[in-house]
This record gives C-alpha cells, sequence and structure tokens, in this order.
C-alpha cells in the first residue's frame, strides 16, 4: 500500500472515529452521520454493499444511469392526489418541519460515492414507504431496513452506537429498540430492492401500490 492511501486510510479512519463519538453522545447531531459514511468510502465494507447491492433486480441498471433527480417541489407534491406517494411524502416533510434537501451533497466519482448520494437522497421516502415514524429508535428501526436490503455499514455502526447508548443511557428502552430493529430487518429482508426504484419519477402512484408491488408491510409506523 502506498504511503499517500495509508494516510487516507488514516484519515477516513479519524472521521469515522470522531463521527461515531459525537453520535454516542448526541444521537440527533445529523453531520456527524455523514461524517462516520464519508469515513467509510473507501473501505472493503463499502465495497461489498455495493457489490451485494447490485446483485439485486434493477439496481446495477440505477448505478449505471447515476440516477440523482433534482430536488422535488413540496408544493407541486402536495397538489397530488391524496395517497400518492408524492402527496403523503410532502405531508410528512412539512408536518414534521424537515427539510428535504438535508443532506450533505458529495460528488459522485464511483459506486460507492453513487450509492451514499442516492441513499442520503432518498431517506424521507424510504421512512415513508417502509413505514418508519421518525423517533430514534423508529429511526434504528430503518437502519435495519437498510442493513437487510444493502448492507449499508452506515447502518450496522448506527444500530451498534444505538445499542450501547441504550443499555447505558436509557436500558428501559431497550425492547422498544430490539423490537424496531427486528421489524426493520425482517421488513427489509422481505421486500424488493427500494435502491432500484425511481420514486420521484412516479410520485402520482398510490403509496398503498407501491407498498404492495415492494412488498412491505408496514408495522408499528408511519401509515397515513
Amino acid at each position: 500500500m502506498r504511503l499517500d492511501d495509508l494516510r487516507a486510510l488514516n484519515l477516513d479512519f479519524l472521521i469515522t472515529l470522531k463521527g461515531v463519538v459525537t453520535l454516542m453522545r448526541d444521537p440527533e447531531q445529523t453531520n456527524s452521520v455523514f461524517d462516520v459514511e464519508d469515513g467509510l468510502r473507501h473501505t472493503k465494507a463499502a465495497e461489498a454493499a455495493v457489490e451485494f447491492a447490485k446483485s439485486k433486480p434493477g439496481v446495477s441498471e440505477i448505478f449505471a444511469e447515476r440516477y440523482l433527480p433534482a430536488p422535488p417541489d413540496m408544493d407541486a407534491l402536495q397538489q397530488l392526489p391524496p395517497g400518492s406517494l408524492g402527496h403523503v411524502y410532502a405531508t410528512y416533510i412539512m408536518e414534521h418541519g424537515f427539510d428535504p434537501n438535508f443532506y450533505r451533497v458529495g460528488k459522485v466519482e464511483d459506486d460507492v460515492t453513487y450509492m451514499f448520494m442516492r441513499m442520503r437522497q432518498t431517506h424521507d421516502i424510504w421512512h415513508v414507504v417502509a413505514g418508519f415514524e421518525p423517533d430514534v429508535n423508529a429511526e434504528l428501526g430503518l437502519k435495519a431496513f437498510e442493513l437487510a436490503q444493502v448492507h449499508r455499514p452506515l447502518a450496522a455502526i448506527l444500530i451498534a452506537g444505538g445499542l450501547l447508548r441504550t443499555v447505558f443511557k436509557t436500558p428501559d428502552q431497550l425492547d422498544r429498540l430490539l423490537d424496531q430493529i427486528a421489524i426493520g430487518y425482517r421488513t427489509g429482508a422481505k421486500a424488493k430492492p427500494f435502491l432500484a426504484q425511481k420514486w420521484e419519477d412516479h410520485w402520482e402512484k398510490p403509496l398503498a401500490e407501491w407498498r404492495t408491488e415492494l412488498n412491505v408491510e408496514p408495522m408499528s409506523v408511519y401509515v397515513p
């Protein structure tokens, strides 16, 4: 390994470690989530996740196309029929006061950085379609869903950190967290590939239809 490569790996490790420590203190620090993932971009785990994801039907085509549509117009989505993915998504975003463009934008240079960007771009769409509420435990349930779907390294790290934090800080919540993780993993393992979907090209499709087509049965969760 060249010295420059070794330095890059060491820097990535330090960035990831800093992000993990910050998240253990405060799980709502979104920038630390991106620090963790950005620090994983040169790892074998990230490369393995890409290969696993691309082994699923339709995902390789998305990677080849580098499909990354423009940010959605919330006002336009709210004009779509109630029950459509676009309408439910816009309602979800606005009711919770979220920024649909909350994520850190990185340069897409290869399959790994493309997967990072596409997962960030569609994070709240996955929330809505899979049905997980935007609280800490349900967020980790969604991470278990991602782990089943694409073996995302960030998801494994956040689940591990969430379990440790719960054991030491809020042990009374452990059963609820484990339940959400179990639901997320089972649901993600059964569902068809979310990463293969061009959600933004079909905002008008009913959410119920999406869920039927993708074999998703929301449990304990965000169901409009």
